[in-house]
């Protein structure tokens, strides 16, 4: 695991106004990424697997990098400007000729669709970590209210 991030895990998945509310953190903390509606039911249902009868485009990827013997190892949200956040995905891909690691530019909502199919782990930059502001509170007040 890299030393200069925090791992992660999605806490909540609420809709607003906007679209919907992405909650990710720990136990100490928690901030909040706004995304499409579909971007968040398609997380909602990674966090919740049931058997599709047709493949989602994350479904895809995954299977073309199983095809190519590509494997997620994790992804790391590792920067914000305004409200956009940007995500890395490292992928590894093993084979007769060595190892070879890509680290590829993604958006935070796909990559995280990707590493719960995966079963795999993300973080935050620490420096990320430390600039964004806590919303447990606003998390626990939505998830209150759909209750």
């Amino acid at each position: 695991m890299p030393t200069d991030s925090i791992d992660i895990q999605v806490r909540a998945v609420c809709a607003v106004p906007e679209g919907c509310a992405l909650f990710l953190g720990n136990a100490n903390k928690v901030f909040v990424i706004h995304i499409d509606p579909v971007l968040g039911q398609a997380i909602t249902s990674a966090l919740r697997p049931s058997p599709r009868t047709r493949p989602m485009t994350h479904d895809l990827m995954a299977n073309i990098f199983a095809g190519f013997g590509i494997g997620l190892e994790r992804v790391i949200i590792n920067d914000a400007t305004g409200d956009t956040f940007y995500a890395r995905v490292i992928l590894r891909m093993e084979n007769e000729l060595g190892v070879k690691m890509v680290e590829a530019d993604a958006r935070p909502s796909d990559s995280i669709i990707l590493a719960l199919n995966a079963k795999r782990p993300m973080g935050v930059s620490k420096k990320l970590w430390e600039k964004l502001p806590d919303s447990t509170a606003l998390m626990e007040r939505l998830v209150r209210g759909k209750n």
